[in-house]
């Protein structure tokens, strides 16, 4: 599974903050290449993207990007006002990219640096 690959192996993220029991309200995104499942991410009813994973080996290849932009896609689509979201610090240029901006001061979680973004959407 992605998450488990690269949240709980590679990032040491605990199984229990993994599985923080909101999957069965959000809005799943899968890219698969092929068969193979690649990236993911989850839309919350709250208007929250999270999760969002490539493969290590995927990386590098724009998957990021498209799944991004599905995402937005989604939210335009069903009338969202923004989409926030809490980033990991290192990928915090990746999302300034697409127009989200800094909204909270950088803050630990599950042992790494995150700050809270937002992006205003506008109506599709």
């Amino acid at each position: 599974m992605i998450r488990e690959q690269v949240f709980m192996q590679e990032q040491s993220v605990s199984a229990e903050l993994e599985w923080d029991g909101l999957d069965a309200e959000a809005k799943h995104l899968l890219l698969n290449i092929g068969q193979q499942p690649v990236a993911c991410a989850r839309l919350l009813p709250t208007q929250h993207l999270g999760r969002m994973a490539v493969l290590p080996e995927w990386r590098g290849k724009g998957l990021g990007r498209r799944l991004m932009q599905c995402a937005i896609d989604y939210a335009q689509h069903h009338a969202w006002h923004a989409i926030h979201i809490s980033a990991q610090i290192q990928a915090q240029g990746f999302y300034q990219r697409f127009g989200f901006t800094v909204t909270s001061e950088p803050y630990l979680d599950a042992g790494i640096w995150h700050c809270d973004m937002r992006l205003q959407i506008s109506p599709a």
